[in-house]
Order: C-alpha cells, then sequence, then structure tokens
C-alpha cells in the first residue's frame, strides 16, 4: 500500500509541460530502429518474456463463471510446451466475476503466485458518482482482487480540474487499502500529449501503482507515442519522489511484434527492472494466442 499524506496537489509541478507531437513520434521510431528484435529466436525469448507481463483479460457483456474458468485455467498454464514453469501476472475481470476467479485460483492453488485484477469505478466511462465508484472497489476487493484497474474521469482533465482529479484518485488509492492501484487514463480520449503527462503525474502523485494507457473501449487505444510520454512522466516522478511506479498498456496490442515493441520501449526508457510484473503488464485478451502461433511457428 502506498501512503500518500498530502492532500493538496502541488499544480507547480504540472506547469510548463510542451511536448512536441513530432519529436515524440520520431523518438519511437528511432527507438525501435535501434533495438529492433531481429534473429528468430532471440525473438521467441522476447514472447515468452512477454507472456509472463500479460494481464489475461476478459471484460465482455456476455461473461460467465465458465469463461472466467477457462480464462484462469489457461493463465496457470499459458504455453504448453513449458508445462507449469510459465504463467501470465493475472487476471482481469469485472466485479461481479472476481470471486469466480477467486475460487477458481483458490482451488488450483495458484491464487498466491497470480494476481486476480478487476475493472472498477465506472468502466469503461468512469461517469458516475464517486460513492458508487468507491463502493465498486471496495466490492471487488472484498470478493478476492488484489488489483484494481480504475477509470479516470476524463472530463476532470479535459476541463484542467487537477485538484479535483488528484482528490478522486486520492480517495481511490484509500479504497483500494492493501490492493495495487493501476489508474486508467483513457489516453485515447485525453487531446493531448501534455494531457497524458499531467494526468500520468497527478495519478502517481495520489498514489498509484500503476498508470495504463486505456480501457481497450476507446477508438484509439494503446499507442507507442503515447507509451513514450507516460514513461517519460514515469521517470520524472521517480527523480522526483523516489518511488518507482508501474505502466500497463492495454488495448490495440494485437501483433507479436506488437508486444515485442512495448517491452522494447520500456527496457530502453526505464530500464531491465521494469521488465518484471511488478512494474510492467500487457492488459489484453487475443494477444496470448497470437504469441503461442508466433511460437509454433
Amino acid at each position: 500500500m502506498v501512503l500518500v499524506t498530502s492532500t493538496c496537489l502541488d499544480e507547480a509541478i504540472l506547469k510548463d509541460v510542451h511536448i512536441v507531437k513530432h519529436s515524440v513520434e520520431h523518438h519511437v521510431k528511432v527507438i525501435l530502429n535501434k533495438y529492433k528484435v531481429q534473429e528468430k529466436e532471440n525473438f521467441k525469448k522476447w514472447l515468452i518474456k512477454a507472456v509472463t507481463l500479460i494481464d489475461l483479460t476478459t471484460l465482455s457483456g456476455d461473461d460467465t463463471r465458465s469463461n472466467v474458468t477457462r480464462l484462469c485455467v489457461k493463465a496457470a498454464k499459458p504455453l504448453q510446451e513449458h508445462g507449469n514453469k510459465i504463467k501470465t501476472a493475472a487476471v482481469c475481470v469485472y466485479p461481479n466475476r472476481v470471486y469466480d476467479a477467486y475460487e477458481t485460483l483458490k482451488h488450483m492453488k495458484l491464487n498466491n503466485e497470480i494476481n486476480i485484477a478487476s475493472v472498477a469505478t465506472g468502466f469503461p466511462s468512469g461517469l458516475y458518482p464517486l460513492c458508487s465508484r468507491l463502493q465498486e472497489i471496495s466490492f471487488a476487493i472484498s470478493k478476492g482482487a488484489n488489483e484494481i484497474d480504475v477509470v479516470l474521469d476524463r472530463s476532470l482533465v479535459l476541463g484542467g480540474k487537477w485538484d479535483m482529479l488528484y482528490n478522486e484518485v486520492l480517495e481511490m488509492r484509500n479504497a483500494c487499502g492493501k490492493a495495487h492501484l493501476k489508474v486508467i487514463l483513457g489516453v485515447g480520449e485525453l487531446g493531448t500529449y501534455e494531457n497524458v503527462y499531467m494526468a500520468s503525474m497527478v495519478s502517481m502523485l495520489a498514489g498509484a501503482d500503476f498508470i495504463k494507457t486505456s480501457t481497450g473501449k476507446e477508438a484509439v487505444n494503446a499507442t507507442l507515442p503515447v507509451g513514450l510520454v507516460m514513461c517519460r512522466a514515469i521517470q520524472d516522478y521517480y527523480q522526483m519522489k523516489g518511488r518507482k511506479v508501474g505502466l500497463k498498456p492495454a488495448g490495440g496490442i494485437k501483433t507479436a511484434r506488437d508486444a515485442v515493441n512495448w517491452l522494447v520501449l520500456v527496457k530502453s526508457q526505464l530500464g531491465d527492472e521494469w521488465l518484471t510484473p511488478k512494474l510492467f503488464r500487457i492488459g489484453a485478451s487475443s494477444l496470448l494466442g497470437v504469441i503461442e502461433k508466433e511460437l509454433e511457428s
């Protein structure tokens, strides 16, 4: 649990944030060209690493107990040829399906090895009263979730209401207790890279353990330029506060190359220390199947 003692946001931290869009996008291309993984065997090693960082997700309106059970079984043994040695970092479900995941993993004696994440706080819009959003966090935790993926009210970002945003995230942090707090920015709806940076910084100052790109429901989700901006915010926050915050891209990561590119980006900007489940996750539902096929080829 992260203890945040200040109930006031120092908005001076958010002054003079200027990000050149062309420069960010060019830098991403430079990084990928410099670190591009070409060799087939080495590429496969990166993919196996990626599997261990996945939050295996199902967030469909027709989710059932059996769907979640299958998800947990797959998370426990995602790659057949590696037996029980490889597991995904977490499963991620709706609050009403958390207990299904908890019971399944407990029965498999894996509830201490695979995290249970739940989306909460009016997913995917976040446009619900704060009291009900906080109740949703408490409900998910009571059913067995140890990670909560909350959704920012993007209207607060777009309106520049940073102090209100800070206080909302702070209340979510407190509601999470010992559970890890992942804050979903909804980057595709924030408008500018400056907003992405400032929303990242406010979330971390309020106690986020991870900052996450997207719900996966927006028209534009995780992109590498946005990832670079978020990495820079994580760097700046670490230099300022001495606390390491994780990154979770989610939505739009569909190919094996996409997954490896995200690992390359994080390695180049934050270092190998961030390439662990404690500090990096990939939110995905179909990616695992794509990686399996790539590894079999």
